[in-house]
């Protein structure tokens, strides 16, 4: 199996069980550290999906890719984004997840304030991050990894 299809598929699979956390663990036990590691799970899931578009169009040779990470989310936003309709909000919103998860992991400490986790940087800055937001972004890498699925299936289907 192509290793697109299994990033498209391991994409999906990590978006079922953070469904599973958000709607049905999170609401029984309201724990910061869920809302922590879901978070955590939608930026491996959208980045499965980036690497699996990403893959896709490096064979079919509509990109060339790059050693440098920073460069290939570069082509990814400027030539594949366009092409599978992901819009310019969607790509602040990944660009928002992956700074959530980057002040997470430099973070001094972390806690819990009216259903929402508050992270602090190592300066004493405030980062928020409420369960809607969550949402929004579970939505996010639901719809990114639906578009692909679909782009890719139209384009396999002509060739």
């Amino acid at each position: 199996m192509q290793k697109f299809i299994e990033n498209l598929e391991e994409a999906e699979r990590i978006n079922r069980s953070v469904d599973h956390l958000v709607y049905v663990a999170f609401q029984l036990f309201k724990d910061k550290k869920i809302l922590l590691k879901v978070l955590e799970e939608i930026k491996k899931s959208i980045t499965k999906t980036i690497s699996a578009i990403l893959q896709y169009d490096f064979i079919y040779k509509k990109i060339k890719l790059s050693e440098n990470q920073k460069t290939n989310f570069d082509t990814f936003i400027q030539k594949c984004a366009p092409r599978y309709s992901i819009t310019l909000e969607e790509i602040n919103k990944i660009n928002e997840i992956f700074d959530a998860i980057l002040k997470h992991r430099e973070s001094a400490m972390e806690f819990t304030r009216r259903e929402k986790v508050v992270i602090l940087s190592p300066d004493m800055q405030q980062k928020s991050i409420s369960l809607e937001q969550i949402k929004d972004f579970l939505q996010i890498s639901k719809t990114i990894a639906k578009k692909a699925r679909n782009h890719m299936m139209i384009i396999s289907e002509s060739q």
